[in-house]
């Protein structure tokens, strides 16, 4: 439909129609997009944060397992254990480097993880005290530490993270 349009001489002008946005329409527009991205931004952190927590419940998960699953082999006799040894892995390497099966007759070695996964709470720097290539970005607990003061020891009885982090749920991460 055309605008209506009247004869030269008349009183009235053209009606026009005018093409694109005003300066008040794109500003409103602005404003909106802006409160938008203002509620989305912490739901996107949480939900980073959130995966970074699963993912840390399944490397303590995957750890812990590998741990018993060396006492439980050591318990049937298949891994060495000397008389004044608690039967947990000497450390994490042992895990991934494996230990000789003494009921295989070819002396394969039983291997309980394929790598050590790495702790995604804490940043992954090498320092001086701990280093990745050493796997050594977990805090270790040996059999003979309490669970409210861990310290490492001769053997390795669990795993925690060291981050001073806390999760979500309340808990610091080290304490998971």
């Amino acid at each position: 439909m055309t605008p209506p349009t009247r004869r030269r001489g008349s009183k009235f002008m053209a009606l026009q129609h005018s093409h694109g946005f005003s300066l008040i329409e794109l500003i409103v527009t602005l404003a909106i997009v802006a409160i938008l991205a203002s509620v989305a931004m912490p739901l996107v952190s949480v939900t980073v944060q959130r995966s970074k927590e699963n993912e840390l419940k399944h490397h303590l998960r995957q750890m812990r397992e590998a741990i018993d699953a060396y006492k439980k082999a050591t318990e049937d006799g298949r891994i060495k254990k000397n008389a004044d040894e608690t039967g947990y892995p000497p450390s994490l390497e042992i895990l991934v480097e494996g230990a000789e099966d003494l009921k295989d007759p070819d002396k394969k070695k039983i291997k309980f993880l394929r790598r050590l996964p790495p702790d995604p709470m804490v940043s992954h720097a090498i320092t001086d005290e701990f280093s990745i290539e050493q796997g050594h970005d977990w805090g270790l607990r040996s059999y003979e530490s309490s669970a409210e003061n861990p310290s490492a020891g001769k053997d390795v009885y669990d795993v925690y993270s060291l981050s001073t982090q806390i999760g979500t749920n309340g808990i610091p991460y080290a304490k998971w």
